[in-house]
């Protein structure tokens, strides 16, 4: 360890921009051994380890790291798997540049640790020799039903499943991972990696049920008597619109919309898609969703692809190599930019009405605010807009039914054991906090499920 001055940080490779831009393929080529080996050995091993701290899940970074260093690629295995249900994914999706990697006591001088490549790397290596994650043999008569099976209710079943707890889970889509499966784009995560996960639970004794909705396919008084207890886990799927004049045309779109009918199509499900091919494609908003949709449309062919964002650079939300990565691909930025109104001819949009921004000098927290300069106003000629604004939680009609009280914004509530209004009923994840990260959705659905198994056993 401690070799942080023999071997600089390195990045995994990239596919070449010209190779990657025909496909959906993972952009990022995962760690041989050796380099993994070598970028662990990096590790100072911090005897107050700010990586730690900085994981949303507390994940044992520096332990698995010394493991891999010192080529004991099991007990690495089972240390990454200990405190996250699904290492392998995090690795590839988590913004660690904010998180862990950012923590990292190294990052100041010599380059932080490359963690989440490390974590990717180490648990493929381990399912290429035949190793899987543990789960005890269900022996419990207790029950649990699970809303959703994104990240949060993917984690909820992990350790559930790990206590030898039933788990049937319910899933409205036609396949099982939520934001993991129709979300984020196969150039950022493979579905067979999704898939896998929800295999290895299936053999764990989970029962699965697809295009299931809850309220409508099986009702919430099937739920209680058939549970002892649910947890609810069904994201935060409703887009935000910029609320202009204009938004309602034809061709204005929400960026769930745009990326889950390309998700659809591209594993053959024959679904609608929005098309965009040879057209001038403008996003607006500055997050990795943003980036998502601007990279998805240079992949679709189009003929221009533009990101407006009403900030810097400096202060885009998302993950920074998402920016870079846009931006090798083609991808133009239009920084300091607020939209006014879609400019629309009998109802189709043909620009955006910009205003300028300038940033404020920080406030006490340090974050400036955005200052329209009225008299500003210019267009930005445009085929298809995307909104990618954020996300709120949708609010079904079986909330309600199981009397599950929500906040003024749709989120549902809970107290400290992750319970909601209705005892029996359980929540986490982006349904609860807001739209957020996979990292913290599975925050979530782990301490709700360790809460679940007190109140059980």
């Amino acid at each position: 360890m401690l070799n942080f001055t023999k071997f600089e940080r390195i990045n995994p490779e990239k596919r070449d921009v010209l190779q990657r831009l025909k496909d959906y393929n993972e952009v990022y080529q995962v760690f041989e051994k050796q380099r993994a080996k070598e970028q662990a050995d990096r590790c100072m091993q911090c005897g107050d380890p700010y990586c730690h701290t900085g994981c949303p899940l507390g994940n044992f970074i520096p332990a698995w790291l010394k493991q891999t260093a010192e080529d004991n690629p099991d007990l690495a295995f089972a240390l990454s798997n200990e405190t996250s249900p699904f290492p392998e994914i995090l690795g590839r999706i988590c913004p660690q540049d904010v998180l862990c990697e950012g923590a990292c006591s190294l990052n100041t001088g010599h380059g932080a640790v490359s963690i989440g490549a490390i974590e990717t790397s180490l648990n493929e290596r381990a399912f290429e020799k035949g190793m899987k994650p543990k789960f005890t043999e269900i022996k419990s008569d207790k029950k649990v039903a699970v809303i959703g099976s994104g990240p949060s209710g993917i984690s909820a079943a992990t350790f559930l499943l790990r206590r030898g707890i039933a788990v049937e889970m319910f899933e409205r889509e036609d396949r099982a991972g939520g934001l993991l499966m129709y979300g984020i784009p196969g150039f950022k995560l493979d579905k067979t990696t999704v898939d896998r996960r929800i295999n290895w639970l299936l053999e764990a004794g989970m029962k699965l049920h697809l295009n299931c909705e809850i309220g409508k396919d099986k009702s919430v008084e099937e739920l209680e008597s058939e549970f002892d207890a649910v947890f609810v886990g069904i994201g935060a799927k409703a887009g935000n619109w910029a609320k202009i004049s204009g938004e309602d045309s034809s061709n204005v779109h929400l960026a769930m919309e745009f990326l889950t009918g390309l998700q659809k199509r591209n594993m053959n499900n024959k679904a609608d898609y929005i098309d965009v091919k040879d057209k001038n494609v403008v996003v607006i908003g500055g997050g990795d969703t943003a980036m998502d949709c601007v990279r998805s449309s240079v992949r679709e062919g189009a003929k221009s692809v533009k990101c407006l964002y009403r900030r810097d650079e400096a202060n885009m939300p998302g993950s920074k190599k998402e920016v870079v990565n846009a931006k090798e691909e083609g991808v133009e930025y239009l920084f300091n930019v607020s939209p006014k109104s879609i400019i629309s001819k009998d109802g189709i949009a043909t620009g955006v009405e910009l205003l300028e921004t300038t940033m404020s000098e920080p406030d006490e927290s340090g974050r400036q605010k955005v200052i329209i300069n009225e008299g500003s106003e210019f267009v930005e000629e445009a085929d298809v807009v995307i909104m990618a604004l954020g996300f709120a939680p949708e609010v079904p009609a079986f909330l309600a039914q199981a009397n599950i009280k929500t906040n003024s914004w749709g989120g549902i509530e809970i107290n400290d054991k992750f319970q909601t209004s209705n005892t029996k009923f359980y929540a986490g994840g982006d349904c609860r906090r807001g739209a957020h990260l996979a990292v913290t959705a599975a925050v979530d659905g782990r301490e709700a499920a360790k809460e679940i198994i007190k109140a059980l056993m």
